[in-house]
């Protein structure tokens, strides 16, 4: 059986562990801070994996920034990491076999080789967090583009030129309105200054009217990105992750979403993985490719 070491690299942290080719753990996740150079990543890394080496097939890497279609490099700016981090020479970490994945496209595979969006052939995930990540599958395929970077969910949904998007910088842009940053706007609109996401939440439970318009606004915003991407990409299933999936009226958005889109209903369903689908993502991405090989 195949196992590979496999590392979620965030701004904050960075989590690893050994998975193997159904997607099991086979250790516990060990989560350590993230070194605030790219020197000091790229250490961490080589040492870790200097002593699991012998008793793993590769590495897998999960993380923020686009990836080349060869997982060999990243080839954009990653703003919520040191300088000089998407200059890192991964593969030299090993001699070994190492793939690198975008998070939101490894989270994508994880739903869908053992998710929630088994046995699915065509599925969207989209990671509602700080901002909003995708991962899209087409025909049991990761949809990479030309340049890895297929996926960005930075499009005009308004024409207001109401806020500006800190991912892109462009004006109304889905990740503006349906993140938790764009809730959290929603708050200061509606609640006062001081609000925030949680205090939105707290609100909705306790029937709080003005959380209520907040939260709504927010979700009617989610549901338009849906509508575009259920007519463009018509999936079988639609997968929400992240920190902010878990508030998403289900049921609701599911009604709303399939009585106006052109194309065959779809199921929109929470994601069956939370923190950890990077890691199962990019694992078995890179068993596929030792499989296959």
């Amino acid at each position: 059986m195949q196992k590979v070491l496999s590392f979620d690299i965030g701004g904050t942290k960075i989590a690893y562990a050994i998975i193997d080719e159904n997607g099991n753990f086979l250790n516990e996740i060990i989560k350590v801070s993230t070194p605030k150079t790219s020197a000091g990543i790229y250490e961490l890394l080589k040492t870790t994996v200097k002593g699991l080496e012998d008793d793993i097939d590769g590495v897998a890497i999960a993380t923020a920034g686009a990836i080349n279609n060869e997982g060999t490099k990243i080839t954009s700016h990653v703003g919520n990491l040191p300088e000089g981090y998407n200059k890192i020479d991964f593969l030299s970490l090993t001699s070994k076999p190492v793939l690198l994945e975008n998070d939101a496209n490894s989270a994508a595979w994880a739903e869908f080789s053992i998710g929630a969006a088994k046995g699915c052939k065509n599925a969207v995930v989209l990671t509602l967090g700080t901002g909003v990540g995708s991962g899209i599958i087409v025909e049991g395929r990761l949809l990479k583009g030309k340049s890895g970077a297929a996926g960005e969910m930075h499009f005009p949904i308004d024409s207001g030129r109401k806020r500006v998007c800190g991912g892109c910088g462009m004006f109304d842009c889905f990740e503006s309105f349906a993140s938790g940053t764009g809730l959290n706007t929603n708050a200061r609109e509606y609640m006062g200054a001081d609000a925030t996401s949680y205090d939105v939440i707290r609100g909705l439970k306790e029937g709080d009217h003005q959380a209520r318009a907040a939260f709504d606004k927010w979700q009617g915003y989610l549901v338009k990105g849906l509508i575009m991407l259920a007519n463009i990409f018509d999936p079988e299933m639609i997968v929400l992750s992240g920190s902010m999936a878990k508030f998403v009226e289900y049921d609701k958005v599911n009604a709303e979403v399939n009585s106006q889109i052109l194309t065959q209903p779809f199921v929109l369903k929470e994601a069956a993985f939370e923190n950890n689908a990077g890691m199962i993502g990019a694992a078995l991405l890179l068993i596929n490719r030792l499989s296959n090989h």
